[in-house]
């Protein structure tokens, strides 16, 4: 067969021949054969599949528009088979703004449609995700990879599943046909046609799959891609669930840069400026706006109706309304189907289409902030006595999942442990399942339940320290949510207790992560409202004992010494032998902080005497360690050393990490004080790491110093300079000052280090260790020698 000017053989073997490729090069650069090569191009073979036509433009390296010239040039079948009419298509509608921020996702699903065995692929996603123009665009782009072109074939207005078949007789313009059943007229029209039929908005039609995955059946030529907010649910369908928009990445200070390149910024600020052409993004709003983007948790529809706000509010004013976003994220354009034009509504395209259960535990879920594993949802959100089991809500929450009014988080690197895969809900969509809450009344029910369940985990055997704290960091936006439900009401002696204890069983997370003045301001608010109640009396003890252990961290020793008076005096009152011992012990580490050195030996040798009566052997481990902190200021350092090696065997016998950990950075301090830079570096490093483990940020910085302090006495002052400035930004975070009985210290090292290199290399290396990500500042200094 000779091959017509401009075929695509003839277009093929020019991109070739200009890349200086043979066809056995083309042929191994795109995982094809050489006949195959040979053929395309010879015009034996003129209607490659789309994966073959993707391979080659890959390996060919071809720009947009000479992969649309080289698809364009494909053979239709009417030019293989003369005289045959080709039914035409739908017209593939075009979208009115460009898409934005779904380079990777359009890549995807071009290669899955691109694959032989996935003829069926569904875009998954909940409402206002952005399935519909991402399936537009892909088709668009595809449409010269299939001869026949693309069929579109919207769905959202049909009520009845039976008039899918009909409708797509009708989107591929068939005429008049000698049969009325629509499964004869489609495999009529479609049989032998190589095109792509898009399906849009299946999900409340989904008994129609079945009838559609027997039309593909009996079409092996046609491929479908469908959007829905459910998969299809039939045999070979390939589930692609469209994720929102990349957020911008999180953090106090961010770089204007680094908040524009994220996808739901970008999207965010195109439909701002259609609104606003002046508006732009500056130093000033950058922070907002990044805010703004992950509240709304990247959903496109949500931004973009937020996003045109702009025209009135500022971001600043825009993100104090969001935590009551859905009453303004209305006024979408009056050419979107209704369920589109605000957010409530396309949340409640969906939950109509959920079964009476369904809906309840959509609602329930609203009690959750940053979602829970299956374990609590079943355990808090499970009916009462005589109703269904916890069991039952397994089958309901998979129906959530699959309509995608629910999702399921991403492991965490740490997330090997979990037991239970975790759910939650995008922020939109919480809001309204809130709404639906609230009109079923049981808001404080399920608040009491879900505050209950979260202190039975947080007290629960915590000695398993890190897999403790990473289960608590997990749940830190639950246990907030907790918080503020039973601190809210005053003149509640039994709600207000379940919040102290709360609060108090989460003291020592507080002081470990660096959330010190969080930590501070819930314990304080739980006293404070419960000050005329009749509290227990050991609670109000371990509380202000907490207050104590957050505070000396501040460098706030008169607010610490205050507190573990008050816990102390409560401890004698009760007669609670462990409670004082534990008092004395801090009390003596204020008195240390405060170089009153003879009040706290006299502190400590009192906690030693009662710890050791009582057998307490973490509590004796502690003592010996604030025992040889005195030592040390009193410049005892062989005392100082025998105390901390005397503590830290007795905390590894204990298997005490976060004991083991203290005590190795005292010793490495101790041991970098002495000039014996190697062991100093040897034990700052094991803290360090262990450190790491726990996520203890204060800790990290107590050990970064001691590093940038090695590093400098070695004469590496650029090393110890980023150290140095990575420890102080990490302290400012958490707002942990360094202890003034080091400071004295901390300045020699820091002016020795200083007077080993320039004054502008010392302020470049500073700056950049400031802004150093916490894990690299820790893999630098784990990296020392």
């Amino acid at each position: 067969m000779a091959r017509r000017p401009g075929s695509f053989g003839e277009q093929l073997r020019r991109y070739r021949e200009t890349r200086g490729l043979s066809q056995e090069e083309l042929a191994e650069r795109a995982g094809l054969s050489a006949n195959a090569i040979g053929a395309l191009e010879r015009g034996e073979r003129r209607r490659p599949y789309p994966d073959t036509l993707r391979r080659l433009c890959d390996a060919l390296e071809l720009d947009e528009a000479q992969r649309a010239e080289l698809a364009g040039a494909i053979a239709r079948p009417d030019e293989d088979a003369p005289g045959r009419t080709v039914a035409a298509p739908a017209e593939l509608p075009r979208d009115p703004t460009p898409l934005v921020g779904r380079e990777r996702e359009a890549e995807a699903v071009r290669r899955l449609l691109g694959r032989p065995e996935v003829r069926l692929l569904s875009l998954t996603g909940p409402g206002g995700v952005g399935k519909t123009r991402l399936a537009r665009h892909v088709a668009a782009g595809l449409a010269g990879a299939y001869p026949d072109g693309v069929i579109w074939v919207p769905l959202g207005s049909l009520s009845d599943p039976a008039l899918v078949l009909p409708t797509l007789v009708r989107a591929a313009r068939a005429g008049e046909t000698t049969s009325r059943d629509p499964r004869e007229t489609l495999r009529a029209i479609l049989s032998g046609r190589r095109a792509l039929l898009v399906l849009d908005n299946f999900e409340h039609v989904l008994a129609a799959a079945a009838e559609v995955a027997e039309m593909l059946l009996a079409c092996p030529t046609l491929d479908l891609l469908a959007t829905s907010r459910a998969p299809l649910g039939v045999r070979g369908e390939q589930e692609y669930p469209v994720p929102p928009l990349g957020l911008p990445p999180p953090g106090r200070v961010l770089e204007l840069e680094a908040v524009a390149e994220a996808a739901s910024v970008r999207l965010f600020l195109q439909r701002a400026r259609e609104a606003s052409p002046s508006f732009a993004l500056t130093a000033e709003n950058a922070a907002a706006v990044a805010v703004i983007c992950r509240r709304l948790d990247g959903l496109p529809l949500a931004l973009e109706l937020a996003a045109a706000r702009v025209k009135l509010l500022t971001p600043t004013q825009l993100l104090a309304r969001l935590d009551r976003a859905l009453p303004l994220l209305t006024g979408g354009a009056r050419d979107l189907p209704a369920r589109q034009r605000t957010m409530r509504d396309a949340i409640s395209w969906s939950y109509d289409l959920l079964a009476p259960a369904e809906r309840r535990l959509f609602a329930r879920l609203a009690v959750f902030s940053g979602g829970g594993t299956l374990e609590a949802i079943e355990a808090i959100c499970a009916e009462a006595e005589g109703e269904p089991e916890p069991g039952a809500v397994l089958e309901q929450a998979m129906a959530l999942l699959n309509n995608n009014l629910l999702l399921r988080e991403s492991p965490s690197e740490d997330d090997d442990q979990e037991r239970s895969p975790r759910l939650r809900m995008l922020e939109p969509i919480q809001q309204y399942a809130a709404e639906r809450l609230a009109e079923r009344g049981e808001w404080d029910a399920l608040r009491r339940r879900h505050a209950e369940y979260f202190l039975r985990l947080t007290e629960g055997a915590w000695a398993e320290q890190a897999a403790w704290l990473r289960r608590i960091e997990r749940e830190h936006d639950n246990l907030r949510a907790a918080l503020r439900w039973t601190l809210d009401r005053e003149g509640d002696p039994g709600r207000l207790t379940l919040g102290l204890r709360l609060a108090t069983a989460l003291w020592w997370f507080w002081e470990v992560r660096g959330y010190l003045t969080e930590g501070r301001a819930w314990l304080e608010r739980a006293l404070s409202a419960g000050a005329d109640l009749d509290l227990p009396a050991d609670l109000r003890a371990a509380a202000c004992y907490g207050l104590g252990a957050l505070a000396i961290r501040q460098r706030d020793y008169a607010a610490a010494d205050a507190f573990y008076a008050e816990s102390l005096a409560l401890s004698r009152a009760l007669g609670d032998a462990a409670g004082i011992a534990r008092a004395l012990t801090t009390l003596g580490e204020v008195a240390l902080r405060r170089a009153e050195l003879a009040r706290a030996r006299a502190l400590l040798a009192e906690s030693l005497e009662l710890k050791r009566g009582l057998g307490d052997s973490p509590g004796i481990a502690d003592a010996l360690n604030i025992a040889g902190l005195v030592a040390r200021d009193a410049g005892d350092d062989e005392r100082a050393r025998a105390l901390f090696e005397e503590s830290l065997a007795l905390m590894r016998e204990l298997g005490q990490r976060w004991g083991i950990l203290i005590v190795l950075g005292n010793l490495g301090n101790l041991a970098l004080r002495q000039a014996d830079d190697a062991r100093a570096a040897l034990l700052l490093r094991e803290s360090l790491a262990l450190a790491q483990e726990l996520g203890a940020k204060w800790s990290i910085a107590y050990c970064l110093e001691g590093l940038a302090g090695v590093a400098g006495s070695r004469g590496d002052a650029e090393r110890a300079a980023r150290l140095w400035g990575a420890a102080e930004a990490l302290r400012e975070a958490i707002d942990a000052p360094v202890p003034p009985n080091l400071t004295p210290h901390h300045e020699a090292l820091l002016a020795a280090a200083r007077a080993r290199g320039d004054e502008a290399s010392w302020d470049s290396a500073w700056a950049a260790g400031r802004a150093l990500p916490l894990e690299e500042a820790a893999a630098e200094a784990l990296g020392a020698v």
